[in-house]
C-alpha cells in the first residue's frame, strides 16, 4: 500500500524560467509538489531540475496559454486540491504604439490578461468550495503608472492589478486569498523579448528573480493583498508611482523605455 502524499500542491504558470520558475523553486522548498506550465521545451528542464530537490513531485505541461485550448489543456492536469495558484505567464512588447506588431500585442494581451482571467475562472471555483487556498497574480511595477514604449504591456498589468484587487474583495470570507506580486525590472529574458536592449531599462543593472520570487511567496502565504517585489529602488519606485501624477510618472518612465535611450 502506498504511503500518503503529505505535501501541497501547487499551480504555476511561465514556470520555465526567470520569476515564474523561481516561484515555483520556493514553492518546491515550502513543501509544495508543483504542476509548472510554459509554451516552450525548457518546461521539462526545469521540472527536472526541481524535482531532484526534496522529493517533491514536480510535473510539466507543455501549452501556450495565450490559446483557449492551452489554459484548458492546463486546467485538464489539475489532478489533486490546489493550495496555491500562481498565475506568473507574461511577455512585454517594445516601441512605439504606431510601429509596433498589432498581432505580437494582441498575443500579449492574450496571455497577460486571457490567461490568468481563464485559469482564474476554471480553478478559483473549486479553491473557493474547498475553503481554502492562495492565489498570487504577477504584475509590475509599472501597473501603477502610464508605461510610454510599453503602453499595451503596462495596460496588461494595470488590468491584472485590478483584476486581483477585486477578487481578494470577493473572496475575502472564503478562505482564499488574492496576493498580487509587483516587481521592478527583474534580471530575466523579459527585455529581450521585448526588443528593450536599446533602452535605458533594457541595459541598466536589474534584480535577482530569486529575490522577486522569494519577496512574493512569502506575502501570498502571508495573505498580503499586494508586494512591491525587489530591490530597495525598485520598491521605492513603485511607493513613488502611489502619489506622483500621471504626466510625471509617464515622462520618467519614457526616458527609460524610449528606443535608443541607452546611448544617451
Amino acid at each position: 500500500m502506498g504511503t500518503e502524499n503529505k505535501r501541497k500542491f501547487a499551480v504555476v504558470t511561465g514556470a520555465s524560467s526567470g520569476i515564474g520558475f523561481e516561484l515555483a523553486k520556493q514553492c518546491v522548498e515550502h513543501g509544495f509538489d508543483v504542476l509548472i506550465c510554459a509554451e516552450d521545451l525548457g518546461i521539462d528542464e526545469a521540472a527536472a531540475r526541481l524535482s531532484a530537490a526534496d522529493g517533491a513531485i514536480v510535473r510539466p505541461v507543455r501549452a501556450d496559454l495565450a490559446t483557449r485550448d492551452g489554459c484548458e489543456k492546463l486546467v485538464s492536469e489539475v489532478d489533486r486540491p490546489i493550495d496555491a495558484l500562481i498565475l506568473n505567464a507574461g511577455v512585454g512588447v517594445g516601441g512605439p504604439f504606431t510601429d509596433t506588431d498589432l498581432d505580437a500585442e494582441l498575443q500579449m494581451i492574450a496571455l497577460n490578461c486571457n490567461h490568468t482571467v481563464h485559469v482564474a475562472k476554471r480553478l478559483l471555483p473549486v479553491m473557493v468550495n474547498r475553503g481554502a487556498g492562495r492565489v498570487l497574480i504577477t504584475g509590475s511595477v509599472v501597473s501603477t503608472s502610464p508605461n510610454p514604449y510599453q503602453a499595451v504591456y503596462g495596460a496588461t498589468k494595470a488590468f491584472v492589478m485590478s483584476l486581483g484587487e477585486a477578487l481578494r474583495y470577493e473572496l475575502k470570507d472564503t478562505g482564499v486569498t488574492v496576493t498580487v506580486l509587483q516587481p521592478g525590472a527583474t534580471d530575466t529574458n523579459f527585455f529581450e523579448r521585448a526588443d528593450l536592449m536599446d533602452t535605458k531599462i533594457g541595459t541598466a543593472k536589474k534584480d535577482d528573480p530569486a529575490l522577486v520570487a522569494k519577496q512574493g511567496f512569502q506575502a501570498m502565504m502571508d495573505g498580503k493583498d499586494s508586494v512591491l517585489g525587489g530591490s530597495f529602488k525598485s520598491r521605492m519606485e513603485g511607493l513613488m508611482n502611489e502619489i506622483l501624477p500621471e504626466t510625471t510618472k509617464a515622462a520618467q518612465a519614457g526616458k527609460q523605455t524610449a528606443p535608443g535611450s541607452a546611448k544617451h
